[in-house]
Parts: structure tokens; C-alpha cells; sequence
């Protein structure tokens, strides 16, 4: 832990998170020092890894992964972002129009499969457009944050961009990015009908990324713990009605047990988990 009273903290610029990073929002029995990073995932191997922070946003899927492997985080009823994804599964229109059942036998390409966007994109296109995982050939760029997980698919060349790999035809198409090349187009046609109708089915805005905090403050000092989600909680309130980024054990459960489903259904995760097992007592009574 850092100095009494000041933690090593990591978070992302969002609205929610905007009152605690301006200090808006602020303590008087502890300061949060921010890091800064070009990214903010940038800090995500650092956190599970070396538990480089007190306080840290992290991705909800590599939260489940390491969980996994008894890695010594303790999850907060916080998320910072959530989206809906469907936009973001694009496909080359130069080489011909592609559509999820044409999916089989093809090349996909993601950053690593771990990624929350990859997971929550490959779970819709199983279970909402009948597409087999298991037949798609893919192509990662990147290890997990979680060292001990090893996951399929092949590695990417060196140097090669998923965009690139993509417009070049090396790939078929590739899930979890944007871009504004007109030749690139949304595998799912009309992304925000594709979205709402999701919703409309489940309810749910899909979660992304959360915040944890070491288990080494979560048992040496519980006040601390409900600070930081006073804090965050304060934080996120300012910027209602606006952000409708599900916050609290309550609004993000639905989330956190489809996105468990997802996880175990890819076998990323060795099993199916209820939501509760991802908190202690002390989180899950946050409120």
C-alpha cells in the first residue's frame, strides 16, 4: 500500500469517474493519486500482475480470469464504462458482403480473446446468431493480462495491425474495433437496431470495465475500502441521468452473470460462477 492516507489509484476520464479525478468529490481522511498512462488498459497487467495499485479500474473479464488463478484483487460494486459492442465486428465490403453465418471457417481477429469486447461480441454472435465459435479460425495480437492464461487461436505476425491485417484481406474480420475506412463495415448491418433489440431482449447494458482494490487494503483496512466506493459513488451520481453505465451490486448483476456465462461458455473461465462469489462480504454489502 502506498503512504497513510494516499493510494496508488488507476482510473480512466469518463463522466462517472469525472467529480474524484477533478477532486470535486474528495475526501478528508484520504487522497487518491492518480497514474497516468496513454491508455488506461495500459495499467491492467501492471494491476493484476504486480498489484501495482491500490485502486484500480479493470476489465470485468480479466477481473473473472484472474480470479481464476487466486490473483489478490477484491471487485467493488463500481463500473466506469459499459457499451453496447454490436458496432464494433467489422468485416472488409471490397472483398464481399460477410454476415455471422458466414462466419465458419473463416479468419477473426481480436487483440487477445480475453478481451471484454471480444467476449461480449463472441457470446451475442453464439447465442443471439447461432454462430459456432469453435469452427472460426482466430488471430490475436496480444497476451492476456493474466500471465498464467494461455489462450488459443494463433499469434498474429510480428508488426502486423488487426486494421491492416483486415483491409489486406489476411484476415476475414475482426471484433472489438472502430475505424473510419469506408471500405470496413459493420458485420452486424444496422448496429444500433442491432443494439436496442439486444437490450429489449435482455435488459442489460453489457459492463466493461470495473474497479478492484488489493486484497492487501481490503483486509488491513475496510473504512479505507468504503471510502473509495463513497468516493465513486458520489462521483458517478453527478453525472446522472446521463450515464446509464449500470452502478452498484443491484444494477450490475444481470450484467455480471451474462458476461459469466459468456466467460465459462468460451472456456476462459473453468467454470460458471454466481454473481455473489465475485465479492467478499464487505463489497457486497456496499451500497
Amino acid at each position: 500500500m502506498s503512504q497513510p492516507g494516499r493510494l496508488r489509484t488507476l482510473l480512466g476520464d469518463y463522466p462517472g469517474t469525472a467529480g474524484v479525478k477533478s477532486g470535486a468529490v474528495a475526501s478528508d481522511r484520504l487522497t487518491l493519486d492518480f497514474a497516468c498512462y496513454p491508455s488506461v488498459i495500459d495499467g491492467f497487467k501492471p494491476m493484476v500482475r504486480q498489484q501495482a495499485f491500490d485502486v484500480a479500474e479493470l476489465a470485468i473479464v480479466s477481473y473473472l480470469i484472474a480470479r481464476e488463478f487466486d490473483k489478490p484483487l477484491v471487485l467493488l460494486p463500481v463500473t466506469t464504462t459499459g457499451r453496447f459492442p454490436h458496432a464494433r465486428a467489422l468485416y472488409n465490403a471490397e472483398r464481399g458482403r460477410l454476415w455471422p453465418a458466414d462466419l465458419a471457417g473463416k479468419r477473426v481477429a481480436v487483440r487477445s480473446l480475453t478481451t471484454t469486447t471480444g467476449v461480449w461480441l463472441r457470446g451475442m454472435l453464439a447465442n443471439d446468431y447461432g454462430v459456432d465459435l469453435n469452427r472460426i479460425e482466430w488471430v490475436t495480437f496480444e497476451d492476456p493480462h493474466v500471465a498464467e492464461c494461455h489462450e488459443g487461436g494463433a499469434r498474429a505476425p510480428t508488426g502486423r495491425t488487426i486494421i491492416q491485417m483486415l483491409l489486406d484481406g489476411e484476415v476475414d474480420a475482426v471484433l472489438g474495433e472502430t475505424s473510419n475506412d469506408p471500405r470496413l463495415k459493420p458485420l452486424l448491418a444496422d448496429p444500433k437496431a442491432a443494439s436496442e433489440a439486444w437490450f429489449q431482449k435482455h435488459k442489460i447494458v453489457p459492463i466493461n470495465h470495473v474497479v478492484v482494490v488489493t486484497k492487501a487494503l481490503h483486509d488491513d483496512d475496510p473504512d479505507t475500502v468504503r471510502e473509495i466506493y463513497r468516493l465513486l459513488k458520489r462521483s458517478n451520481e453527478l453525472c446522472l441521468p446521463q450515464n446509464q453505465t449500470p452502478f452498484g451490486l443491484a444494477a450490475m448483476r444481470p450484467a455480471l452473470q451474462l458476461v459469466i456465462d459468456y466467460a465459462a461458455q468460451q472456456k476462459l473461465i473453468s467454470r460458471r460462477l454466481c454473481v455473489d462469489e465475485l465479492f467478499s462480504d464487505l463489497t457486497s454489502s456496499l451500497a
